[in-house]
């Protein structure tokens, strides 16, 4: 077993895996296609420009794949903003150190009036995010908040600040099954432009995250890089390269793949690299045929059309009526948004159009069905 991912991503150079993938041919396209079980080169083929023309066979591959593995069916499931404080400066975080909003962290009380609200829609799958204020809401706030509101849910995901392996452990004693830590950009030089100071600014630290995880016995970890930041086909190869590693050293654990856009926010920055929706497409078929097992998830970032039409194509979770900001759901609906959603029709609406495509919709977490 590899230490960790660090030893295998500073084994490759960024310049030369773009143009690896830029310079994939019709030919290597078609033979990606045809194969039963693809590599990491074949999904270089399959995420770059000369896989264009054969998007309508990549989305017929996708969509079988995805139904014959779960179904015709899609998990919901909702996030839970806890707190907007954060010690980190990032440009694109509508939460960041230096804008200078409201600060809100949320009480038991209020945590609870939350869930209240996500269980009347009927959500049994929550994700609980925090901004990275480390004295404000630790390890012993997420600890607390777990505990809370544990016999609600059968699935508690957080989004918070990366943690050390024995305070992973911890949370998992106390009910946590899976966590999202999404490296925003895999470019080592953009990355520190974008979190100037605070501990996000730490590269290797939050690369080596996954694998503190997998260490600790965690049941699933989801991955992701935020597109916009730099160009969208490096970054999804090194989420990939970051994906089969952590399958290979620690294969008990599931995984799960997210592809946030850049969305406005309050003092946002413009993305350096545009993703098309045609991209996107692309790049969630890719990645089914890279893995067939794979969940893949899409939040309200994306529109009511992207999102009526990937749920067929891919896709196989997604939130409804999220709020970006702490006690958005009742506490206190008008507070500041990490960042704008797209998709604003409610639970209700997004259940009537998922049931009008034939898909069953699922509540629980996938664990429960395979």
């Amino acid at each position: 077993m590899n230490n960790s991912f660090k030893d295998i991503f500073d084994s490759y150079n960024w310049d030369d895996t773009l143009s690896s993938i830029m310079n994939k041919t019709s030919v290597d396209v078609q033979h990606a296609l045809a194969k039963e079980k693809r590599d990491l080169e074949d999904f270089k083929a399959l995420i770059s420009p000369a896989a264009k023309p054969y998007l309508e066979q990549l989305a017929q591959m996708s969509r079988m794949l995805t139904k014959k593995r779960f179904g015709n069916t899609i998990q919901m499931y909702a996030p839970m903003y806890l707190s907007n404080e954060c010690q980190n400066i990032c440009t694109y975080c509508g939460f960041s150190f230096t804008n200078k909003i409201p600060r809100r962290t949320l009480t038991d009380n209020e945590i609870l009036e939350e869930v209240s609200f996500l269980k009347q829609k009927g959500y049994d799958h929550i994700l609980l995010v925090t901004g990275e204020a480390n004295r404000t809401v630790g390890v012993d706030y997420i600890k607390n908040a777990i505990e809370l509101i544990r016999t609600n849910f059968s699935n508690i995901t957080i989004e918070v600040q990366p943690l050390d392996q024995h305070e992973y452990e911890s949370l998992i004693e106390s009910g946590l099954y899976a966590v999202l830590v999404y490296q925003e950009t895999y470019h080592e030089q953009e990355y520190k432009k974008h979190h100037p100071k605070g501990k996000k600014s730490n590269f290797y630290y939050r690369l080596d995250t996954p694998d503190r995880l997998g260490k600790a016995g965690i049941h699933k970890i989801g991955l992701g890089a935020l597109f916009g930041l730099e160009d969208w086909r490096a970054d999804s190869f090194f989420t990939a390269l970051h994906l089969k590693y952590l399958q290979k050293n620690y294969w008990k654990t599931k995984y799960s793949i997210s592809f946030p856009r850049l969305r406005p926010h309050s003092g946002g920055i413009e993305p350096k690299v545009e993703m098309t929706d045609t991209d996107l497409v692309q790049l969630i078929c890719a990645f089914r045929l890279l893995d067939e097992d794979l969940e893949l998830s899409m939040s309200t970032r994306e529109s009511e059309i992207f999102r009526n039409n990937i749920v067929n194509l891919g896709a196989t979770s997604m939130s409804a009526e999220s709020k970006t900001n702490p006690g958005g759901y009742s506490v206190e609906p008008q507070s500041l948004e990490q960042f704008e959603i797209s998709d604003e029709r409610s639970t209700e609406e997004i259940v009537s159009m998922l049931k009008g495509q034939g898909l069953e919709v699922v509540w629980k977490d996938w664990e429960h069905f395979s």
